[in-house]
């Protein structure tokens, strides 16, 4: 007998041991655990790949929602400028209109102003033209009511 036949003998009497024990079927139970464990947890992954998806196409939902409000939004914020333009340029014209008016106002009441003065500076310096020309040439009572009327013409005539 040879070594050989030794470890023959022993390989079979561990073979023996190891079906005597039931590894075979621990080991067939525990791979079934765990083929039973990995079918769960793929199944539960479906299930969160499912709820992804169904949470994913919310989202695009609700951004189109939001890019459709935003573009809304805009369109308005921008009718709400032109309108606001529209209205600050008339109301900028209006001022410009009442500004230059008032401007024409004062210009033509201090050209009717400086008409008056001047008239009346004029009627001022006639009226000693005269009187010094009639206190040259006419004396006493005749001279004060010749130059009376002539003040009162001229006044008269200048106002």
């Amino acid at each position: 007998m040879d070594a050989t036949f030794w470890a023959m003998i022993g390989l079979i009497l561990f073979l023996a041991l190891i079906v005597y024990i039931k590894v075979p079927g621990k080991i067939g139970s525990s791979l079934d655990d765990r083929a039973e464990t990995i079918r769960k947890e793929l199944e539960e992954a479906r299930k969160m790949r499912e709820e992804a998806q169904a949470l994913l196409s919310e989202y695009q939902r609700k951004r189109h929602e939001a890019e459709g409000e935003a573009e809304a939004i805009i369109a308005e914020a921008n009718s709400e400028a032109e309108r606001l333009t529209v209205e600050t340029n008339q109301a900028l014209e209006e001022m410009i209109t009442r500004r230059t008016k008032a401007a024409e106002d004062k210009i033509a009441q201090a050209e009717s102003q400086a008409i008056a003065e001047v008239r009346a500076r004029a009627a001022d310096i006639a009226v000693a033209a005269a009187e010094e020309i009639l206190t040259a040439k006419v004396k006493d009572k005749v001279a004060d009511d010749i130059l009376s009327k002539s003040i009162a013409q001229v006044k008269d005539r200048l106002n």
